[in-house]
């Protein structure tokens, strides 16, 4: 029978336990941490730049969304933790900068909640870990990576729900368990870095570049893409752009005269001259603004395939290439390419490893190296490894080619270092001592026995004719023409 009292009490029962049941979990749960950029500098590890009295830790959400133009910022030294990490989660445009340390997250997400708002993720060094990484989750999200690590235990989706994300993988490398480009808001565009994939995802990668999803320099590259070559049991994918630049985009020459070039374009119509405009600078926002080309150009509206250009020390430098492909019609805007400057670390090339053996209980050799660098260098050998102390005698350490002597049987591994007083190079060379010459020839790896050789001892003489005739038409074929194996 319906009774009134007893369901009323238990309703207020039910209510009460699922009261306490939501204090429970609201008081287990940890709040979320704001960022306000309130410290004397924008680091994560100051505590006066958090809305806490503590640092945020693996289980605090963080929301990085105001004040506007802020930059948080993680370094070398700094290993950060969050829950979920949030970046651009208002109205502002919100930065976090990586440059080096590391950064562990539960989840992430760039641009999250506000379409008039800005995520922007900056990876230029260091490590950033996530489950997985949403970039225009509601909102408007960027990924600008020129160097360092993405490593995600999940997927890289983009945009994440109904947002706008895009991703510049300009240098370094992600790895992601999926790549998710769920609409025409989302791209991911990659140039000097690298992606990589779990599992065999080649038809999927190639259904967003035939979308127009995943691009290489911006339409102007080439990808290269494989499964199980480059990383066992992954997909890895990166670019090349078709101008085909040199430097390489990214690389490091030394100071002074360099030769800028590239390769021309195909016309949209064979047989048309394609001509280009050739921009070059140390200052990038010149090239992105572009709101005085003349002042960087080089080359203008002309049939050439390089340049040369002079450059100093400690410097990045920025060129482009835009093509006219078409006359009489807008250049074709080429990818942004860059190249350091800098004292390149010297070349150092130890010689090739040796075989020999034992003469009279010893054996001396040359040491034949290559030094190559643009300024003076000092050299220095030494014995990483011997048999036994003492049986590898340098005759000239500080001599570029030099003579070693060995006195014992076994593997010794010399190393060479050149120092120019800013950078060091070195090498090794391994050398194996055997008994004789034959054991040497033996340890070869394109050895090939001689025909005739019975004995094994490298050569074909009366002894291996004795052999030949002590078993002369002996016959040890089968008899049984059923033979039973026991």
């Amino acid at each position: 029978m319906f009774n009134p009292l007893r369901d009323t009490s238990r309703r207020k029962m039910i209510f009460l336990a699922a009261l306490a049941l939501t204090l429970v979990m609201l008081n287990s749960a940890s709040a979320q941490i704001m960022w306000t950029d309130d410290g004397a500098d924008h680091l994560w590890n100051t505590v006066e730049n958090w809305g806490s009295d503590d640092l945020p830790t693996s289980i605090d959400p963080v929301s990085i969304d105001y004040p506007e133009n802020t930059h948080c910022v993680v370094e070398d030294g700094i290993d950060a933790e969050c829950e979920t990490l949030r970046v651009g989660n208002g109205g502002a445009v919100t930065n976090l900068d990586i440059s080096g340390g590391s950064l562990t997250a539960a989840g992430a997400y760039v641009g999250v909640d506000s379409v008039i708002g800005h995520g922007i993720l900056n990876i230029s060094g260091g490590l950033f870990s996530t489950g997985s990484l949403q970039v225009g989750w509601a909102g408007t999200g960027t990924v600008n990576m020129t160097g360092g690590v993405i490593e995600l235990e999940d997927n890289l989706k983009v945009p994440g729900r109904t947002g706008t994300g895009t991703v510049h993988l300009n240098g370094g490398t992600i790895y992601a368990s999926e790549l998710q480009l769920t609409s025409e808001l989302g791209l991911v565009d990659i140039t000097t870095g690298v992606l990589i994939l779990e599992g065999d995802d080649i038809t999927k990668v190639q259904d967003f570049i035939d979308d127009g999803l995943l691009t290489a320099y911006k339409g102007q590259g080439k990808f290269n893409m494989d499964y199980n070559a480059t990383n066992e049991g992954k997909t890895t994918l990166s670019a090349t752009p078709l101008l085909d630049p040199v430097p390489a985009d990214g690389a490091t020459v030394a100071p002074g005269t360099v030769e800028l070039s590239w390769t021309m374009l195909d016309p949209l119509l064979p047989g048309d001259p394609v001509t280009v405009d050739v921009y070059f600078t140390d200052d990038l926002q010149l090239l992105l603004d572009f709101t005085n080309p003349a002042a960087i150009q080089l080359i203008s509206n002309q049939d050439v395939t390089s340049v040369v250009v002079q450059t100093q020390s400690k410097k990045r430098y920025y060129w482009a290439v835009d093509s006219y492909v078409f006359p009489g019609a807008a250049p074709a805007i080429g990818p942004i390419f860059s190249f350091d400057v800098d004292n390149l670390n010297p070349r150092v090339d130890a010689g090739a490893d040796i075989a020999t053996w034992l003469q009279d209980g010893a054996r001396t050799g040359a040491l034949d190296a290559t030094v190559i660098d643009e300024e003076a260098t000092t050299v220095q050998w030494s014995v990483v490894s011997e048999p036994n102390e003492g049986m590898a005698v340098i005759e000239d350490g500080n001599a570029e080619d030099t003579s070693v002597a060995l006195s014992a049987l076994g593997e010794y591994i010399l190393e060479l270092v050149a120092s120019d007083g800013e950078y060091t190079g070195s090498d090794t060379v391994t050398i194996n001592v055997y008994n004789n010459s034959c054991e040497a020839a033996k340890s070869l790896p394109d050895y090939i026995p001689i025909v005739g050789d019975l004995n094994g001892d490298c050569k074909v003489d009366d002894l291996d004719m004795a052999l030949l005739e002590e078993n002369w038409l002996k016959d040890n074929s089968l008899t049984d023409d059923w033979y039973k194996i026991e």
